[in-house]
């Protein structure tokens, strides 16, 4: 017998402001610059990416290119997508160990 399983979509699991704030704290946190583009694409797709391109001007096929894995998109595009989702960056200062 063959097991069939269903692909992880992270979008499903963004469903509360809270949620999607402590998962790009996250991902920030990490440091990974693929990953926080994947994250912001995820966090796109669970907002609903035809609203997203709506409010940001952009296309949604160009939306889900922009944060396709591998994708290199201009630090503009990120900012516009981030605040059309109603986010922010907020930087504090490291905590001496």
């Amino acid at each position: 017998m063959e097991t069939q399983l269903t692909p992880f979509d992270m979008a499903q699991y963004l469903d509360s402001d809270e949620a999607i704030a402590e998962y790009l704290s996250q991902v920030l946190e990490e440091g990974d610059t693929d990953e926080l583009i994947a994250a912001i694409g995820h966090i796109a797709k669970a907002r609903g990416m035809s609203q997203i391109a709506n409010e940001t001007g952009l296309g949604r096929e160009s939306l889900y290119k922009t944060f396709a894995p591998g994708s290199k998109p201009r630090f503009d595009t990120v900012a516009k997508v981030v605040r059309s989702l109603g986010l922010h960056f907020q930087v504090t200062p490291l905590q001496a160990s």
